[in-house]
């Protein structure tokens, strides 16, 4: 196979030789920035913002914001999650590690929780904190389209998506569409509903 196709690409952390010191935090950097790059696409491309605003559609913030997604997101979604880390040559280590503070951070992120300013100061410059992602579920779409990031807020920053936010900042949260939580059955209709044009 090699002949007729040539070798495989080399995967950017097999190619450097790096080691589990380096791969581990640099495969956790590199999938952030590709959930990063995906939960902008969600809000940019109608098709992916259909399936997306079911998890803007909660009227309230909390921890169970973090679990409402529609699968039909999830599973488009696992494809590219699944070729950045073979592009990558992830160690199996450091995508377990990746995918646990994933879920950490999400969890934390949607959390209904008011960090002290002092806090929120001295980790809000490189990490999301709740305050941050309540202003990225605001029922504004303007200021939806900011604050993507769910472990870094360095992609904001870097990209110019970034909007400052505080917990000394109260923030209404949901779809302008939505005025009560969905149930289970009208959470999975709802990328079939006509919500108009609003984003």
């Amino acid at each position: 196979l090699a002949r007729k196709f040539g070798p495989p690409p080399r995967r950017v952390l097999n190619a450097t030789g790096a080691s589990l010191a380096v791969a581990i935090p640099a495969t956790v950097i590199g999938l952030d920035f590709v959930s990063y790059l995906w939960h902008r696409a969600n809000h940019v491309v109608p098709t992916l913002w259909r399936l997306h605003r079911v998890h803007h559609s909660d009227p309230t913030f909390t921890v169970s914001t973090a679990l409402r997604f529609h699968p039909g997101e999830l599973v488009l979604s696992l494809p590219l999650r699944l070729l950045a880390v073979v592009l990558l040559g992830a160690p199996a280590i450091g995508v377990v590690a990746f995918e646990a503070l994933f879920a950490v951070s999400n969890l934390i992120d949607h959390g209904d929780i008011d960090l002290s300013l002092a806090v929120e100061g001295a980790v809000g410059g490189l990490l999301v904190t709740p305050a941050l992602h309540r202003f990225h579920h605001s029922r504004a779409g303007s200021e939806r389209d900011h604050n993507f990031g769910t472990i870094l807020i360095l992609w904001d920053r870097l990209l110019r998506t970034y909007r400052p936010n505080s917990s000394a900042v109260q923030v209404e949260v949901g779809l302008p569409e939505i005025r009560a939580s969905l149930g289970l059955r009208a959470a999975l209709l709802l990328p079939f509903r006509s919500l108009g044009s609003a984003r």
